[in-house]
């Protein structure tokens, strides 16, 4: 994970092992790139690349066009940096991207901020607009145009409130506690996860999905390890409802949900998605799937327990019976059907 672990939620990156770009990816993206109006980035990253990209598989590069190069002047390496990210965005999923996700780059300490709804006829960074959408895509290397250069110093403010009402907190769920969003920070807690093998929820967490640090907040997140994820491998258009429905807008901690009465039933993140908390003798269940790492990870406003699969849907006991029943009911007719088939020839 480079830099700031902001989202290897990227499948793409978290299977992949920490080895360098495809050899030919960087020339013949400086290839197409010269063909296409982006001759000032083709040289950048023709001569600049040991600088600009990572030690990873995976890149993405939103590049300015020569006409931007030629009205900004000679960009900083520090500035070029931030027109480079270590993960690898499809142009699918990056549309997909709420509003106030932050993308992590090359530049240290920086990130890119989505300043468009996933709704939005274009996606815009830092308020510059993606124009180019897929100058360069061999899977590893990605690279996007946009209209200028991205300004590292941009911030979005509290007046410009684009958020997807779809991304909004539940407001009537009761909690304990909250914070101000100033004070969340995911960084502990990420790298954390990512030492215990969850570093797709680890990547979740930072890529703020719901937009956690511009809201008041505690929560409470269900982290799968990784590789219950393996089977969403590019289904991108999943991942921010995955995420979702592991989180629980209030602060739970595993004695609470060992408190909780049978069957009791969480809210999440994911609008319409239900948690049911059922318990054994020896063990809890969030849908029928164990918790089997309590109280991974706690501070002032979160607890991280971990679970043994994805969440999945939960169907309510009176409908498991009744299926139970009519399966039953076949099989009593399949089976008292093959008797009297027998007997018949038998005669």
């Amino acid at each position: 994970m480079a830099a700031k672990l902001v989202i290897s939620l990227i499948l793409l990156s978290l299977f992949s092992l920490s080895y360098p770009l495809p050899d030919n990816s960087v020339s013949d993206a400086v290839e197409i790139l010269s063909n296409s109006g982006y001759l000032s980035m083709a040289l950048t990253l023709e001569f600049g690349s040991k600088f600009l990209t990572p030690p990873s598989p995976s890149l993405t590069i939103f590049s300015p066009s020569d006409s931007a190069f030629a009205s900004f002047g000679q960009p900083s390496l520090a500035l070029l940096q931030f027109h480079f990210s270590p993960l690898s965005f499809s142009s699918t999923f990056i549309k997909t991207l709420p509003y106030h996700a932050k993308i992590p780059t090359m530049s240290p300490n920086h990130t890119l901020i989505v300043t468009s709804l996933p709704s939005d006829h274009q996606v815009s960074l830092n308020g510059v607009k993606i124009n180019q959408p897929a100058i360069y895509d061999d899977g590893s290397l990605r690279i996007f145009g946009i209209e200028t250069f991205l300004d590292p110093d941009y911030s979005v403010s509290e007046s410009q409130d684009g958020a997807d009402p779809d991304l909004t907190l539940g407001q009537s769920v009761e909690c304990l506690e909250s914070v101000r969003g100033s004070e969340m920070n995911f960084d502990e807690a990420v790298r954390y996860l990512t030492t215990e093998g969850y570093n797709v929820m680890a990547s979740f967490l930072q890529l703020q999905l719901v937009g956690f640090k511009d809201q008041s907040v505690v929560l409470t997140v269900f982290a799968p390890p990784d590789e219950a994820f393996r089977g969403y491998f590019g289904n991108f258009s999943e991942y921010s409802s995955i995420f979702l429905r592991h989180a629980v807008p209030c602060k739970i901690s595993y004695q609470d949900l060992i408190d909780f009465d049978q069957g009791t039933v969480l809210p999440t993140f994911l609008e319409g998605f239900k948690i049911n908390v059922t318990k054994s003798l020896k063990d809890l269940h969030l849908n029928n799937v164990r918790v089997n790492d309590p109280s991974l990870y706690l501070n002032d406003w979160m607890y991280i327990h971990g679970v043994e699969n994805i969440v999945p849907e939960y169907v309510p006991q009176s409908s498991q019976i009744r299926s139970s029943m009519v399966n039953l009911k076949f099989l009593t007719i399949l089976v008292t059907f093959s008797s009297l088939f027998l007997c018949i020839f038998s005669l």
